[in-house]
């Protein structure tokens, strides 16, 4: 599933490519995807006439502000974006399309169909549905060390699975969790509450600095990411530890090792981390 790097690098990409464009009407050719509104030719008709104004991302969701509308959209596991001109033809599993006035499209084509979009009027996209309950953005200036210590204090939680929650902070998923508990040293079946001042500042910058370079390399295309035009993101090359299982670590030359921690697969180095 695409994590913060990667949805980032998305809306980025987005950005550039259907900003100020107005949507003409609207096809959708799988209709759950759809869920709020419950009504699709209500959806369809409300987007009409719209025209992008800003797209921006909270937490893992992509962001379109229109006129009236925000559309809330969740990738999932292989949800793609991609912009055409109407006469190319359509791919398989392609769901739902964003005509334009200018003869260019907006698809979106998700193989596992596990996406979703909803729309809410201005202003009350928080109020309920996937945005209501998010925690901080960890890229974000608010979140700083002591934030990060407040979350932190009291709770009996593995870090790691906590670290994932994302009504505590937003955007980590396996991947990224992994590599910034390598950076930081910390076990990730070590207690939350039981970190040391220095593990939470040490976490703190290991967090911010492995999603900036994700970022700033498009994230990482461990299966099938890709961003909105077509392009591979490159971190998957500068991975520590995910997805090196059996693999000489980085720093100390210890083997690499997987085990589950809170049902998902987890990858450290036993000497760099010590439990």
């Amino acid at each position: 599933m695409p994590e913060l790097p990667e949805v980032e690098t998305v809306v980025r990409t987005l950005r550039s490519l259907v900003l100020g464009k107005t949507i003409e009407r609207v096809s959708v050719h799988l209709p759950r995807i759809i869920r709020q509104p419950d009504d699709i030719e209500q959806f369809k008709a409300q987007l009409a006439g719209q025209t992008i104004q800003d797209i921006s991302r909270r937490a893992k969701f992509i962001q379109f502000f229109m006129d009236q509308d925000v559309l809330i959209s969740h990738l999932r596991m292989e949800g793609r974006y991609g912009l055409y001109q109407s006469e190319e033809p359509m791919e398989k599993h392609t769901h739902v399309v964003f005509h334009f006035t200018d003869q260019s499209e907006l698809r979106y084509r998700d193989v596992r169909q596990f996406g979703t979009m909803d729309l809410f009027p201005k202003g009350m996209e928080t109020a309920t549905g996937p945005l209501a309950k998010l925690g901080v953005e960890p890229l974000e200036e608010s979140f700083t060390p002591d934030v990060l210590a407040k979350l932190l204090a009291g709770r009996s939680t593995k870090i790691k699975p906590l670290l994932l929650n994302q009504e505590c902070i937003v955007g980590l998923g396996n991947i990224y969790v992994d590599e910034s508990l390598f950076k930081a040293g910390i076990h990730p079946e070590k207690l939350a509450g039981e970190l040391t001042r220095e593990e939470v500042e040490r976490l703190h910058e290991s967090i911010v600095a492995t999603l900036s370079e994700a970022v700033e390399q498009g994230g990482s295309s461990i299966k099938s990411y890709v961003n909105g035009q077509g392009e591979m993101g490159m971190f998957q090359q500068s991975l520590t530890v995910y997805g090196r299982k059996n693999e000489a670590c980085v720093r100390c030359g210890a083997e690499i090792v997987r085990f589950v921690v809170g049902g998902r697969g987890t990858h450290i180095c036993p000497v760099c981390q010590k439990k």
